[in-house]
């Protein structure tokens, strides 16, 4: 597995601050850097919701580094059962954005955001049908405290979902994809937002995030159960399932 330099420049406990920094061109950025394909790997998180299990009406939903609620008002707008969504981000430029994106969608009654720390989850054991993070682990310190957290924070037979970037095993496409990371982001990035720091980081977290069987195996570790790793455009993102 290749990897980036660990001596980031911006330490992850302060990613928040380089994504309050960037909220302005955060979502456009998204769009324009990932072709559009992030819309559509959020949809895809919505057959792992644990209603497709079996466990009913009335879900309740969290969302940790929610930044501007793509997750939730994905998941919310395609899901009639989820009854209750909360996001939690410590980037509160990013929140107010999303708050008022969901305000717009006329969808404020169901979602719910809150200043708050995936390190330490602010409610209590056992009060989520389903716990998600899209794009955010790999900016935390500590991989395993917040897979802990979630499984803390999960009902019995609760389901954890978790979209992240991810290399492929396919030596050309990891290839490409490497040398888009490495010089189109940052450049195109750079030049959009105004910082050109934040952009190089994104290279730098994918390439050291344990991904693919190695995160499955920390997600068993952590106590998670039927932990399966789905690969999305051949390994380009995957996300990655486990039960309580």
């Amino acid at each position: 597995m290749p990897h980036a330099n660990d001596d980031f420049s911006i330490p992850k406990s302060e990613s928040w601050r380089m994504f309050d920094a960037i909220s302005p061109r955060y979502d456009i950025l998204n769009r324009l850097l990932s072709f559009g394909l992030d819309i559509a790997w959020r949809k895809k998180m919505i057959r792992f919701l644990p209603d497709n299990a079996g466990m009913g009406l009335d879900l309740s939903l969290l969302d940790l580094a929610t930044g501007t609620a793509d997750v939730l008002l994905a998941l919310v707008r395609r899901n009639q059962n989820i009854s209750r969504a909360v996001g939690i981000d410590l980037a509160d430029k990013m929140l107010a954005i999303g708050r008022e994106k969901i305000a717009r969608a006329n969808l404020s009654d169901k979602i719910t955001l809150a200043h708050g720390d995936a390190n330490h989850i602010p409610f209590e054991d056992n009060a989520f049908d389903a716990v998600t993070i899209a794009f955010g682990i790999r900016n935390v310190e500590d991989h395993n405290l917040v897979l802990r957290e979630m499984r803390r924070v999960l009902k019995a037979s609760g389901w954890a979902l978790i979209l992240e970037f991810s290399l492929p095993e396919n030596k050309i496409l990891r290839g490409l994809h490497l040398f888009y990371l490495r010089t189109v982001v940052p450049l195109v990035g750079g030049l959009i937002s105004g910082n050109f720091r934040a952009y190089r980081y994104l290279n730098q977290t994918i390439e050291t995030f344990p991904y693919g069987d190695d995160f499955c195996a920390l997600m068993e570790f952590c106590g998670f159960k039927k932990v399966k790793a789905h690969p999305l455009m051949g390994g380009v993102a995957s996300i990655y399932v486990g039960e309580k």
